[in-house]
């Protein structure tokens, strides 16, 4: 990064990414230009607010250096207010970004590095025409870093038609830096999916989970049953308001209330050290994002467990996310409604 050559870095979550791009953006920012100099993409809101935190907390004493963060669901009178302040670094989601730049409040004619973090996932929600044409008003001769986890078709047309002589740099998930997940997949039906969570819950092991569903009317609903069943549960979706998606994830980050519920909006890029433990409600549509969620747990170097609870119509699903993890989780199964290894001895006995 800081000899200034185009970039394609693959790495696992955890490893550093904000750090490796921050610190060399920071380092090159010129104070006394207060044109935008410095751009970061990211594909959610919650990790556009992450990483303008970091890179806040990096910049702390760097006098001058001025950051704004762009996303939408905010308002976009208190975004003018950032960008009247002439901010030398922009991170942003890209739709936002976007609107902000045909409404003319924010011109990239001298920006010297853009990075698209987590640009795998960016593209394949279906952003790439938005950051093609933010691309395309940036300088020629700019720097441009990608950062994904896993490689795609879309981003290496990016690359290809946008980076000049990348170098790419791999980092290979090591026996340190892989999460230390204990991974089990629990058979069960339709029916007793909630009751089989209210069983997890209710084993008092784990003082702050996170459970997955696909769908916002799922996360709705299973969060409704969880607050009426006692539990202080709370939950985030696309529909969720910006404000009120802050507030929840910044008090479960501070530990204020125990159980999550959320779609993929969470998965990627959210960092809470303490997330004991990851239950999917319902199994992801994709491969990758199976990956991303019960990576929620495990972080700096704690360990971490997974539950997934699978029917027997989700069986296939379960065994193709398998062979894209190459790993084994292990089974379990209820017997007289007490939840058992493959020995039949009570699971949460040696827990």
């Amino acid at each position: 990064m800081m000899s200034g050559v185009d970039i394609n870095a693959i790495a696992p979550t955890g490893t550093g990414k904000t750090c490796a791009f921050g610190i060399p953006m920071l380092e090159y920012v010129q104070l006394k230009d207060d044109r935008v100099q410095e751009i970061v993409l990211a594909p959610t809101r919650e990790l556009a607010i992450q990483i303008g935190e970091e890179l806040t907390k990096l910049a702390k004493y760097i006098r001058g250096c001025r950051i704004a963060v762009l996303y939408g669901g905010q308002s976009i009178s208190k975004q003018l207010a950032q960008i009247r302040r002439n901010p030398q670094i922009l991170i942003a989601t890209p739709g936002r970004l976007l609107d902000h730049m045909e409404r003319g409040n924010v011109r990239l004619n001298a920006v010297h590095t853009m990075v698209l973090d987590e640009a795998d996932e960016m593209l394949n929600m279906g952003f790439v025409k938005d950051v093609t044409k933010i691309i395309e008003r940036t300088p020629p001769d700019r720097q441009l870093v990608l950062y994904s986890a896993t490689t795609n078709q879309d981003v290496l047309t990016i690359a290809w038609k946008y980076q000049h002589d990348p170098v790419e740099v791999t980092v290979e998930a090591t026996k340190k830096d892989r999460p230390q997940i204990t991974q089990y997949v629990i058979s069960t039906e339709e029916h007793k999916k909630t009751e089989d969570l209210l069983y997890l819950l209710d084993s008092d092991v784990f003082s702050r989970v996170m459970v997955f569903c696909n769908t916002k009317f799922m996360t709705d609903r299973l969060t409704s049953r969880l607050q009426k069943e006692g539990y202080d549960a709370r939950c985030i979706h696309g529909d969720v308001r910006q404000s009120v998606r802050n507030e929840t994830m910044h008090a479960f980050k501070q530990g204020k209330f125990p159980v999550l519920v959320a779609t993929d909006v969470a998965a990627r890029g959210i960092d809470v050290d303490d997330v004991e433990a990851v239950i999917n409600f319902e199994l992801p549509n994709e491969n990758e994002y199976y990956l991303h969620r019960i990576g929620r747990t495990g972080r700096a170097h704690k360990h971490g467990v997974s539950f997934s609870l699978v029917t027997f119509r989700e069986g296939v699903r379960m065994e193709e996310i398998l062979k894209y993890m190459i790993a084994k989780p292990t089974p379990l199964h209820f017997k007289d409604g007490i939840l058992r290894n493959e020995d039949e001895t009570p699971f949460f006995e040696n827990i």
